[in-house]
């Protein structure tokens, strides 16, 4: 299994994820559409906050973590629910997938 974007064919590991990060808009609704989700801005919200955090720390946070920092400065729905409702599949793997990112780090207090 690979994804196909400009042309070329993108590696992924047994989990589907890419193996190196890819930032572009465009690979996200491939990726998307592989795991059977329709993107909406709400989508697209967490997607950003994902590759800034990658950015920034080299990884994406756990899901403990990063219900945790969305609820803090992102107040509004119940980020735990509402990740499952936009993400069904394990949010914080399924939304680093999406985001065209590489593979989140085990669990751990990170």
């Amino acid at each position: 299994m690979s994804y196909t974007y400009n042309g070329q064919e993108l590696e992924v590991d047994d989990e589907k994820f890419l193996l190196e990060p890819v930032y572009d808009d465009e690979i996200v609704p491939v990726i998307a559409g592989a795991e059977n989700i329709d993107l909406t801005d709400e989508h697209w919200f967490v997607v950003r906050y994902l590759r800034e955090k990658f950015r920034e720390d080299g990884h994406t946070p756990n899901f403990r973590n990063m219900v945790k920092d969305l609820e803090e400065n992102h107040p509004g729905p119940d980020w735990k629910k509402h990740l499952y409702t936009l993400f069904p599949n394990q949010p914080a793997r399924q939304a680093a997938r999406v985001a065209g990112l590489t593979k989140p780090f085990g669990k751990g207090g990170y």
